[in-house]
């Protein structure tokens, strides 16, 4: 990186241009976190049952179960081959959860995270195969300044030492900042076993062209596309591009906190959080610009202004596969599945994401590279649903709580 490039951006750190978010529960700020540090001690413990059973107007009945709870602000789930769950504590905690018991047992040799305002322990995920061993995790870290950006890790996971072995880190974003916000950090794998990475904006202000998720020399405001050992690929849009960073592929992006694959064509989705409304849901495309800030649907905290142009009056950019403009509340997305059906047929092939200040779960039905006729479930609980993911044994749902002393729960059918 260009070390002119790199003085610059820290130079607009200390004069003001990141600003925290204040939380767009009932008041207008990010809905992607409050901000600040956790407040709740001690681990996870059991729980279990039947909590109740509800349709909330769709059109498929369901129970909402309990798996476990004491949690603190976990924040990502995967599954284990044997069907057992990996879930993440942003504190700095890796957890092996038990659905049927609800057993839980934290993980050894984890790395250390910066654990301020967004920041900590954040998404993990199996490696790619089957036979793959590596468990993959992201999290912020600081550097000897104490700025921090975005890491993604690898370790083997030993499941009978509840243990990560030989942990190492792939990949740091470029550069780190003087934030604690806008990590990103959703992490996905294509049907080549490729790696992707989203990487927030780490909260620039200064909304015209020179932004830094339309920077291509830095990894800020990207999703980045690495080999599963970490290397880049060589035919990565950006890679003869002297003024761009290798691993970019996509930009444009303020903060993705949502990343899946479409089940039957490998399209890779994200939702993404906007400022004021501007919330979206995106296909993402190699070599894309998704527009942040220039091209937008949403508008700025308090005045309500505009931010760039829309969309649609921009052909550089790609518009996205459902938003909330601004004046519509906006649904802060969080992590999100599509549902195969397995266990609630109604819904097979519909994307279900999870919401933060708007405290519930969306189901999105898709046509192709677009999604319509968004659904609010769960909303009675005024949970922070920080993310969903589909088991893929049972098809069964489950949700991951965001606060101090949370559950990790699930949808089964009534």
């Amino acid at each position: 990186m260009d070390r002119r490039r790199f003085l610059s951006l820290a130079g607009l750190a200390g004069t003001g241009t990141l600003a925290g978010c204040a939380g767009r529960d009932d008041s207008g700020g990010d809905g992607d976190d409050a901000g600040g540090s956790d407040d709740a001690g001690g681990g996870a413990g059991t729980a279990g049952g039947d909590d109740d059973t509800a349709t909330d107007g769709s059109d498929a009945a369901f129970a909402v179960e309990t798996v476990a709870s004491g949690f603190s602000h976990p924040w990502a789930i995967d599954f284990l081959p044997d069907g057992d769950l990996l879930v993440t504590e942003r504190p700095g905690t890796l957890n092996v959860v038990d659905p049927d018991s609800g057993e839980v047992r934290s993980v050894d040799g984890t790395p250390t995270v910066d654990a301020r305002g967004q920041g900590g322990l954040l998404d993990v995920a199996l490696g790619p195969t089957a036979s793959d061993p590596w468990a993959y995790l992201t999290y912020s870290a600081a550097n000897a300044d104490g700025d921090t950006t975005t890491h993604v890790g690898r370790g083997r996971l030993d499941r009978e030492n509840a243990r990560l072995e030989a942990f190492e880190r792939l990949h740091a974003a470029e550069p780190f900042v003087d934030s604690t916000g806008h990590y990103g950090s959703r992490i996905a794998f294509d049907a080549d076993g490729r790696l992707y990475v989203t990487v927030g904006d780490r909260q620039f202000k200064d909304f015209g062209p020179d932004h830094v998720a339309q920077d291509l020399g830095v990894e800020l405001g990207k999703t980045l596309r690495l080999e599963a050992d970490g290397s880049v690929p060589d035919d990565n849009p950006f890679v003869d591009d002297p003024d761009a960073r290798d691993a970019v592929f996509s930009y444009g992006h303020r903060n993705a906190q949502g990343l899946t694959v479409h089940p039957d064509t490998g399209d890779l989705w994200e939702s993404e959080y906007g400022e004021q409304d501007g919330d979206e849901i995106n296909v993402l495309r190699e070599g894309g610009n998704y527009g942040w800030p220039v091209a937008d649907e949403g508008c700025t905290y308090g005045s309500g202004e505009p931010i760039g142009v829309s969309h649609d009056d921009r052909e550089d950019v790609i518009a996205p596969a459902y938003s909330w403009p601004c004046g519509s509340g906006g649904f802060p997305p969080g992590g999100m599945t599509f549902c195969t059906g397995a266990a609630f047929p109604a819904w097979e092939g519909d994307l279900f994401v999870g919401g933060l200040a708007s405290r519930a779960l969306a189901r999105l039905t898709v046509e192709g590279r677009e999604a319509t006729g968004i659904e609010r479930l769960l909303a009675d609980r005024e949970w922070r649903v920080r993310t969903v993911a589909e088991h893929p044994d049972t098809g069964h749902l489950y949700v991951a709580v965001d606060a101090g002393d949370a559950p990790v729960a699930r949808l089964t059918p009534a």
